[in-house]
């Protein structure tokens, strides 16, 4: 299967290739947006990283915003629908983490980034488990507190997607800057869609997805139909954890869960999501009137936006090399052309396909380094939360978010475009 996986790297449906080691010092996804890229050999610049660095914890960045953080773990069951990847499973299974904003106190430990067989996984999947070793990625700490008490009030929703093969952890840094910030976020995990997650009973649901793909008949354009099918049932993951989180039995009463549909405004809430999961919240707009905006973190548009949200403010957020306006994937341009609303289209020079997860925050640390997408970690998170953060702050809240007005000198990086 790697040698097959090898030799179709360069088909059209490959829009982000095995792009920064520096962004990956976790995992490279074996299907960036559907192209088949698992390295052959553990890179050698991943080998080469100090001991120091190696040695050190990993951890990740303190939230800007004023509020303490809470999490809280679901695993929702959409009983209307069979799973698409494994029909004999049954109903459709999602895990969620949820993070809320919090009230300050409590001394209760953090709650963890990964499960240790989640982490043993991810590395594996990615070749890198003879470089790291799994337990210091499941020693990563969060910035959230489990069973943290809700702030008052009602706050604005975003549901996050990550990308094909990626555990919804890989969002965690976006999702606790949001909601230190005043959001509530769901960050889903699709069932049969990462490397491994980790579901009640110590379940364990690995990528069936990823042999689905790879096995599509009539090669590319049966992997780009494929991934099509794939974005619109994600589409309907999003809505249905909308639907259990504002009207749903995950609420007070309900074992600790918090009481969800007091804490959201359904009137405030957008979608976002990495690759796959970028593509799927453009897509869910279009089939929910409820989420008023989506952010595409360079995800190809497998599957397009309907014509019903095309008015609806849409951010496009991606990497110089995969998706300026003359890049070899081409749904960008088609969607913008597409777009009527607001909307805006951004790409981040230096940047690899990772940059808009965790990934580059992590393997900065263990020193991972890769000439290709040399922006640094920290500049990796800073801009992904920043430029979110403004858009959903704009078109949720109706707040001033001057960094989408056009380039920065304080964002360099940073290109508007407009073709």
């Amino acid at each position: 299967m790697t040698r097959n996986r090898t030799q179709r790297r360069g088909a059209a449906v490959a829009v982000a290739s095995l792009a920064s080691i520096a962004s990956l010092a976790l995992l490279t996804p074996a299907f960036a947006d559907g192209a088949a890229s698992v390295p052959a050999s553990v890179p050698a610049s991943a080998s080469a990283s100090p001991p120091a660095a190696q040695e050190a914890a990993l951890s990740l960045p303190r939230p800007s915003g004023p509020h303490s953080i809470g999490r809280d773990t679901l695993h929702l069951v959409d009983k209307s629908r069979r799973d698409m990847w494994v029909p004999s499973s049954g109903a459709r299974e999602l895990m969620v983490s949820v993070f809320y904003p919090a009230r300050p106190g409590g001394d209760a430990d953090s709650a963890p980034y990964l499960g240790i067989k989640e982490a043993e996984l991810l590395l594996k999947g990615q070749k890198l488990d003879q470089v790291i070793d799994d337990d210091k990625v499941a020693a990563v700490r969060t910035n959230a507190m489990p069973a943290a008490r809700p702030a008052k009030g009602r706050h604005p929703l975003v549901v996050l997607s990550p990308g094909f093969t990626l555990h919804r952890a890989t969002l965690t840094g976006l999702a606790e800057e949001l909601a230190s910030r005043g959001y509530l976020v769901a960050v889903i995990d699709h069932a049969y869609e990462s490397f491994g997650t980790e579901f009640p009973g110590e379940d364990m649901r690995t990528c069936v997805a990823c042999d689905k793909v790879e096995d599509a008949p009539n090669g590319d354009a049966g992997e780009k139909r494929m991934m099509a099918k794939a974005a619109r049932n994600r589409a309907a993951d999003l809505s249905f954890v909308i639907e259990e989180l504002t009207h749903g039995r995950t609420r007070a009463g309900h074992g600790q869960h918090p009481d969800y549909p007091a804490l959201i405004d359904p009137r405030r809430i957008g979608a976002a999501g990495h690759s796959l999961g970028g593509n799927a919240a453009a897509a869910a707009m279009g089939t929910d009137h409820r989420i008023r905006a989506a952010a595409n973190m360079d995800g190809t548009f497998f599957a397009p936006i309907s014509s019903a949200a095309t008015d609806r403010p849409v951010l496009m957020l991606g990497t110089r090399s995969g998706h300026n306006p003359t890049a070899e994937d081409t749904s960008w341009p088609r969607e913008w052309r597409r777009l009527h609303g607001w909307k805006r289209w951004l790409t981040v020079v230096d940047s690899g396909h990772l940059t808009f997860t965790d990934m580059p925050v992590l393997g900065g640390q263990l020193g991972m380094t890769d000439p290709e997408a040399p922006l640094s970690g920290k500049r990796s998170g800073e801009i992904t939360n920043d430029y979110v953060t403004a858009f959903f702050d704009r078109h949720l809240r109706s707040r001033n978010a001057p960094l989408l007005d056009g380039p920065s000198e304080e964002n360099p990086e940073v290109a508007f475009h407009a073709p």
